[in-house]
């Protein structure tokens, strides 16, 4: 090796120490599910643990009555895991080979172990009027984004933000 790459290499290598210095503090990484705005603005933010879930609720805009589709944080992407249905009505119903449908005992029915990974772990919703009420539900936080943005196309994403480094 020559001694000039000797020298570069030995120069790099407080700036690499100090990059790796960082490695534990960007580790305790904070997930957030968010829904934005097409400017950009963040209408809905909440943290999402590794493990813990949300439900997209909406009415049904023939049927009126209330659809789920819920969501898990698994291993830093957003997973598809379940859906709740209360009946066959238009543009809803179970597909072979996509989960397995189960009663609810009222009638519905619940569509399991979905599993589908959400590409890019991200969507867009055009939201609803309040009469369709799309809600974002979550253990401890109901938000309608009908409310927030009705006939407004949003995204709805799981988003990691790196911890601050402390000095």
């Amino acid at each position: 090796m020559s001694s000039s790459r000797l020298t570069s290499g030995r120069a790099l290598l407080p700036a690499l120490l100090s990059c790796l210095a960082l490695v534990p503090a960007m580790a305790g990484a904070a997930t957030h599910l968010e829904v934005l705005a097409d400017d950009g603005e963040v209408l809905v933010r909440q943290p999402m643990p590794e493990g813990e879930g949300w439900c997209l609720a909406w009415n049904h805009s023939v049927a009126g009555f209330p659809v789920l589709d819920c969501y898990r944080h698994r291993r830093g992407h957003m997973v598809l895991v379940r859906s709740h249905q209360p009946d066959f009505a238009a543009g809803l119903g179970h597909v072979p080979g996509r989960g397995r449908q189960t009663s609810d005992g009222r009638g519905g029915y619940w569509i399991e172990d979905i599993d589908e990974p959400v590409p890019g772990d991200r969507y867009r919703l055009r939201v609803g009027s309040l009469e369709v009420d799309h809600r974002l539900v979550t253990a401890t936080r109901k938000v309608s984004l009908s409310r927030l943005a009705a006939h407004e196309p949003v995204t709805i994403r799981l988003h990691d933000e790196p911890a601050v480094a402390s000095p």
